[in-house]
């Protein structure tokens, strides 16, 4: 366990001096701690990749990786991280870059039928209060992954 501390303490150095040179663009918020709830895995992902692109251009792969897995606490995830960062030490990792980290993700944390739940949210959504315009948006939103076409 001290291995893997020091080892994420290494480069998480290395992100904080680059954070602090002043090689960053614009504002971005974090992304929230995962503890790896289904529901929550593309958000996840989504505010990482946000980040990164708008925050940590220039930054090496390495670094990527182990910024998005210090956001990986409690339940699960915490758990896989450790897996994740004892392989990375030992040299055996098959993930080389953050978006083959966020495919292992996904591949893990997603859900079993996604699919099948976004049918399921079709056919429950309704317009309420909501105007046309907002309505639009979560249709397209929650279609997206549906297997519907149009």
């Amino acid at each position: 366990m001290d291995q893997i501390l020091q080892y994420l303490a290494k480069h998480m150095m290395a992100i904080e001096q680059l954070l602090s040179k002043g090689q960053t663009q614009g504002e971005a918020a974090k992304p929230p701690l995962f503890n790896g709830e289904r529901e929550k895995v593309v958000g996840f992902i989504n505010t990482c990749r946000l980040y990164i692109s708008m925050r940590m251009k220039g930054t090496g792969e390495e670094e990527k990786i182990l910024w998005v897995l210090t956001y990986m606490q409690g339940g699960v995830a915490e758990v896989w991280k450790e897996n994740v960062l004892e392989e990375r030490r030992q040299g055996v990792s098959m993930v080389e870059t953050v978006e083959e980290l966020f495919t292992k993700m996904r591949e893990e944390f997603g859900e079993f039928d996604e699919e099948s739940r976004k049918v399921d949210e079709l056919r429950l959504l309704e317009q309420g209060g909501r105007t046309c315009d907002e309505y639009v948006q979560i249709f397209k939103k929650t279609s997206r992954g549906s297997g519907y076409k149009g």
